[in-house]
């Protein structure tokens, strides 16, 4: 025999958690279904274990989706400061690290143990280790659970991406749309490392652990902060946040000496170009850039045209990129539930009544740094409201 309920979530993530203690705050009988052992299992690692909860900068500007303006709705009815304010009322103490992003001070456990106490204070039932096996919707929806039947009027999908699979990420909200007639836009990796092409990893695999400050750059779009040397490629913040609107073919370079405006200046002295780097980089990295890019002579011997185009070089290094990391190393999914099927107040299928989208799930991608959380909290507030 069936559960009945108002409302059914699938996925104990961050989305699925707000939602469900929003709806039950408003009375309704919410039940949560995770399929892992536990809810909130990337809440537990991300920000190193402290979760970069939120970014009180969150706007518009800092998410892409092949509908730019569709997250505004959401992230104008639930600010960062919302978020923050029921961090405070559980007397969680957190600091701001940089870039308006906002950590825990100890654990990121807190924040799951927070959103727990809220689910149990509005009455929500949370079930882990249950895993949906199918959905119908003869009438109402009827799911089929390893623990059972449960009916619902209303369905809440918050299964994340497809990224960190090891946490158990799955494609079973993207085939849940599908199922019911919703639209997908292109899926791939987002905030994930980069890889270089054979000939590069070669020449730089050696600089594993190196990172420098740049500005990555993407056509129109570009980022300013550390980018990390890794065995296969390219990783830090500027790399990952640019990774996220990067597609094979794409004309990527990173200014290599952001702060500097002339590194080989006219006037040089009799001294290499290794050694003028190494004053700005660790030198491991002068002598292997120099190296494969530079002449091999002294600076006071270079010529005008060859000062010109290292200095060209050093702020515009075309780079070589093969790929991507992939979902293994993704920090979140770009693309999803296409936008122009929801309701961006409710987050409503459009044509399926009582069918909502949130979080990852969706196709809306946030900036590193807080951005994806807020969303999730966002996202999560906007269907709860309603469901």
């Amino acid at each position: 025999m069936a559960v009945k309920v108002d409302v059914v979530i699938i996925g104990g993530g961050a989305a699925g958690l707000y939602c469900a203690l929003t709806a039950g705050q408003r009375g309704r009988k919410v039940v949560l279904l995770e399929h892992r052992e536990r809810v909130g299992l990337k809440i537990a690692i991300s920000g190193g274990g402290r979760c970069n909860f939120t970014n009180i900068h969150a706007e518009p500007e800092n998410y892409m989706s092949e509908n730019p303006a569709f997250c505004r709705s959401a992230l104008a009815r639930f600010s960062p400061w919302d978020f923050i304010a029921m961090v405070e009322k559980h007397g969680i103490s957190y600091h701001e690290k940089k870039l308006g992003q906002q950590f825990c001070d100890t654990s990121s456990r807190q924040i799951t143990g927070m959103l727990l106490e809220e689910c149990a204070a509005a009455g929500v039932e949370i079930r882990c280790g249950c895993r949906v096996e199918q959905v119908e919707r003869p009438s109402s929806y009827r799911l089929t659970t390893t623990q059972g039947l449960v009916e619902a009027d209303a369905l809440v999908v918050a299964t994340g991406g497809l990224s960190f699979a090891n946490l158990g990420a799955t494609d079973f909200g993207y085939r849940i749309a599908t199922q019911f007639g919703l639209r997908l836009t292109e899926i791939r990796p987002g905030l994930v490392p980069l890889t270089f092409a054979a000939e590069n990893r070669a020449a730089f695999s050696e600089l594993s652990g190196v990172a420098i400050p740049v500005v990555a750059q993407l056509g129109q779009r570009s980022f300013r902060e550390a980018a990390l040397f890794t065995h296969r490629g390219l990783s830090g913040p500027a790399i990952l946040q640019i990774s996220s609107f990067w597609k094979p073919g794409a004309n990527l370079t990173l200014d290599l000496l952001p702060d500097v405006v002339e590194p080989i200046p006219v006037t040089t002295p009799k001294t290499s170009l290794p050694a003028m780097l190494a004053t700005h980089w660790p030198r491991r990295l002068a002598d292997v850039w120099a190296e494969r890019y530079a002449p091999q002579m002294p600076l006071n011997r270079w010529s005008s045209r060859e000062r010109e185009e290292t200095t060209r070089l050093l702020h515009a290094w075309k780079l070589d990129v093969s790929g991507t990391e992939g979902y293994p190393k993704a920090e979140v999914t770009v693309g999803g539930v296409d936008t122009r099927e929801l309701s961006s107040k409710t987050m409503e299928a459009r044509n399926v009544s009582g069918l909502y989208f949130i979080g990852e799930v969706v196709d809306v991608t946030g900036w590193l740094g807080g951005y994806n959380f807020q969303w999730a909290w966002a996202s999560g507030y906007a269907a709860g409201s309603v469901v």
